[in-house]
């Protein structure tokens, strides 16, 4: 399924070059522009305070947008850049690639768990450790999952949970190439500190009587 696209508002921008990008800076708006796909190069001007906002929120660079321009259709976009004021550290400019349905893309999807209540290792008092709560993958822009699910029926204490133990939509595919942990079923605390206090008894020198005697000496 289909996750939710954000949107992001902008308006075409009157001119171009420097002059009308300073204007625009003063007037509280971040200048940008919207190339690629099958359309023209498209000037536009971003709020600053949305444009900051989203960028706080983080993945800014990999997550896909639906871009609203007044006067335009909606076409789903991705940053491709981002330029940043040297001494503030604040965006002066942005650059959006359009993408087609059938463009491919590297997205962050979240990951949700399923059936926590049915694994084992959770009734005995495990914990479920998440790992990767986000995994990166390469979907197609018209067909991006909301999430991918990770079923824990069944998982002990000490289960791992792998990327290719995750059935993932139909053309989506890990980033990374390698089969890496997304999750594990980690033991109780309780146990864990049963476990160390054993350890540290059989790490303690008991003397034999013999040295005891020596020591009296």
């Amino acid at each position: 399924m289909a996750g939710k696209i954000p949107d992001l508002h902008a308006e075409v921008r009157t001119g171009t070059g420097k002059g009308a990008a300073r204007q625009a800076r003063r007037d509280g708006m971040v200048p940008g522009i919207v190339y690629g796909g099958d359309g023209e190069p498209l000037a536009i001007n971003i709020p600053f305070n949305k444009l900051f906002k989203k960028l706080k929120e983080g993945r800014f660079l990999s997550t896909l947008f639906n871009m609203k321009v007044e006067g335009q259709e909606d076409v789903r976009v991705i940053c491709r850049n981002v330029q940043r004021d040297v001494v503030k550290d604040l965006p002066t400019h942005v650059d959006f690639l359009r993408l087609r349905r059938t463009s491919l893309i590297k997205l962050f999807i979240h990951v949700e768990f399923i059936n926590e209540e049915e694994a084992p290792g959770i009734k005995k008092g495990g914990v479920l450790t998440v790992v990767r709560p986000e995994v990166e993958l390469e979907v197609t822009a018209g067909d991006i999952p909301e999430s991918i699910t990770v079923d824990l029926d069944g998982l002990d204490v000490g289960d791992i949970v792998h990327i290719s133990d995750v059935t993932l939509p139909e053309g989506a595919k890990p980033t990374v190439d390698r089969d890496f942990v997304i999750a594990n079923i980690s033991a109780p605390s309780s146990l864990r500190s049963e476990g160390d206090d054993e350890e540290e008894e059989a790490d303690v020198e008991v003397p034999t009587v013999g040295d005891e005697a020596a020591a009296e000496e």
